[in-house]
């Protein structure tokens, strides 16, 4: 399955806003990242549409998650910012050609589209078995509790408080 990448900003955005303790503006999770600010605005944008994330307007404003970590799943996030589309559409190719299919015989998924069907569902059970507050967990896991604590201490700097 190939995702933008989109999703990968996305997923760091929303373990980055686990860490932050008021509202992150777009501008400063850009530069957390080293990504441009407009092209980061877009996934921020579908994290908002998805209900994943809010802004919050002002001059303490910026993003901070919509619901607990443990609540959004990578599957929500990949979604919001890919969609919900399957990654195999099935176009019926073995009605075509010289020696196609009846349509009887048709009434019922190929084996290639039952197979592709399979995997998209084992991919997204995968994706929604975890949480955004299983990745905090993780990295917390494999780099210590200090990883969490500077992301958090970062994003309260001054240059957050104007707006950078």
């Amino acid at each position: 399955m190939k995702m933008s990448g989109g999703v990968e900003w996305a997923l760091h955005c929303a373990f980055a806003l686990t860490a932050a303790n008021r509202p992150v503006p777009a501008a400063r999770l850009a530069e957390m990242h080293d990504v441009s600010p407009t092209y980061l605005a877009k996934q921020l944008q579908a994290l908002s549409r998805a209900g994943l994330i809010h802004s919050v307007q002002g001059h303490a404003g910026g993003y901070a998650l919509s619901r607990p970590p443990s609540e959004i799943t990578v599957l929500d996030v990949v979604e919001a910012i890919d969609g919900h589309s399957p990654a195999f559409i099935c176009t019926d190719v073995r009605t075509r050609g010289p020696l196609p299919a009846s349509p009887e015989a048709c009434r019922t998924p190929c084996a290639i589209h039952k197979s592709m069907l399979a995997a998209d569902d084992a991919w997204r059970a995968s994706l929604r078995s975890v949480t955004i507050a299983d990745l905090a967990a993780d990295v917390t896991g494999e780099h210590g509790p200090g990883v969490l604590a500077g992301v958090r201490a970062w994003l309260s700097t001054e240059g957050a408080a104007r707006g950078v």
